[in-house]
């Protein structure tokens, strides 16, 4: 089985199920090897950060990163749906406006995060 094509629409071998030229299923947008800065925002089952390509959107697994990190990751797979890479730097994240207000309150009061637990509070009670 495979994907059903003809090869006379504009000169490429198309896919009739997809309705795309062959060609653009076949190709991701990233190579092994290739160096690339990715927002890492959530976490796979095997414990991998995923991010997504800002301009693709293509989905790219790091190893050893936890969400949220902005990092720089040598691609080392490539499959036809992802890519797993590599860390190779973490990055300082972008603030956006809303952080710039609780970076200055955080800076006065040093408080500890309320979402995170302590030793008193480890069973949530």
């Amino acid at each position: 089985m495979g994907c059903q094509y003809y090869g006379d629409r504009g000169g490429k071998e198309w896919c009739n199920h997809y309705s795309q030229p062959i060609e653009e299923l076949k190709t991701a947008p990233v190579v092994p090897g290739e160096e690339i800065v990715i927002d890492v925002d959530d976490m796979h089952e095997s414990g991998a950060g995923v991010g997504r390509q800002e301009d693709s959107g293509f989905i790219v697994m790091v190893d050893g990163v936890l969400p949220p990190a902005r990092v720089r990751a040598k691609v080392t797979h490539v499959k036809s749906n992802y890519a797993r890479a590599d860390l190779v730097e973490k990055l300082p994240e972008e603030p956006s406006d809303d952080d710039e207000t609780d970076v200055e309150d955080s800076e006065e009061g040093e408080e500890d995060d309320p979402r995170l637990g302590s030793r008193e509070n480890f069973w949530g009670s």
